[in-house]
């Protein structure tokens, strides 16, 4: 014998709750402007760590040299950190003063 219990449970396809998801927090990549580095460093930089073209990078570095800062990319907060962290990296290891900073989008 079933339980009665067993036979008035009912369930109803498509009412299960979802786990809410939300869009992590972006971060904007900064290059900022300095007398000191070489354009074609910068451009070398957008390159080899934000994978721009040759023109994009170009107009970033044209960007950061008039206006005194540049976006390089948006990143969610672990990756922005990992991209300032290589930047200000390799320019201190290439003996050039280019900073690079994130802040929030």
């Amino acid at each position: 014998m079933g339980n009665a219990a067993d036979t008035n449970t009912k369930t109803h396809p498509g009412t299960e709750t979802k786990p809410e998801t939300r869009t992590p927090s972006m971060f904007k990549v900064l290059l900022l402007n300095d007398d000191y580095t070489p354009m074609d460093f910068v451009v070398l930089v957008l390159t080899k760590f934000f994978r721009k073209s040759e023109v994009e990078a170009t107009e970033i570095m044209l960007h950061v040299h008039h206006k005194g800062f540049g976006v390089a990319g948006i990143y969610p907060q672990e990756i922005a950190e990992t991209k300032v962290f290589e930047v200000n990296s390799y320019s201190q290891k290439s003996q050039f003063p280019l900073k690079c900073i994130m802040e929030k989008e």
